[in-house]
């Protein structure tokens, strides 16, 4: 992808998913599946990336409420967005020429319903809001943050 497109300004990746599932149906290889995903595929696109954007350049992250307040059949989850979260903190001050990285760390978004019942008790945030935050983390000057929309 990177050959392909060339130099660039920001990267912002919401990809990646991981596994639902109580610790007593979790084996190794349905956890790994996750971590290879939304993890390593997104810690992939800064490895790789970094030698592509421009001086300046941001990348941004999503990872997620679990990582903060975990429920019920979201333990690999909640272990992914927190390695997420944690890559973005010790990347920071090693990527060079200004490159910035953020992670956006949303809660359940309103325009999911099908996610509500996983996470009983939360608010969910408007699509607006999480808008407002990407952009806060690729115009903005903040690197080594988790932004969170709660």
């Amino acid at each position: 992808m990177f050959k392909q497109i060339g130099p660039f300004d920001a990267l912002i990746s919401t990809s990646g998913k991981g596994p639902f599932a109580p610790i007593s149906q979790m084996t190794g290889e349905v956890f790994k599946s996750g971590l290879l995903d939304k993890l390593l595929g997104q810690v992939n696109l800064v490895l790789i990336g970094q030698h592509y954007i421009n001086k300046g350049g941001s990348f941004t992250l999503t990872s997620g409420i679990l990582a903060d307040h975990p429920f019920a059949a979201g333990a690999a989850l909640s272990a992914i967005n927190g390695g997420l979260n944690s890559f973005v903190l010790a990347a920071a001050p090693e990527l060079e020429n200004g490159v910035r990285i953020n992670a956006v760390s949303p809660n359940v978004v309103e325009d999911s319903p099908a996610y509500f019942d996983s996470f009983p008790g939360e608010i969910p945030v408007t699509m607006e809001k999480v808008v407002k935050t990407y952009e806060k983390s690729v115009l903005g000057i903040v690197t080594g943050q988790v932004i969170k929309v709660y």
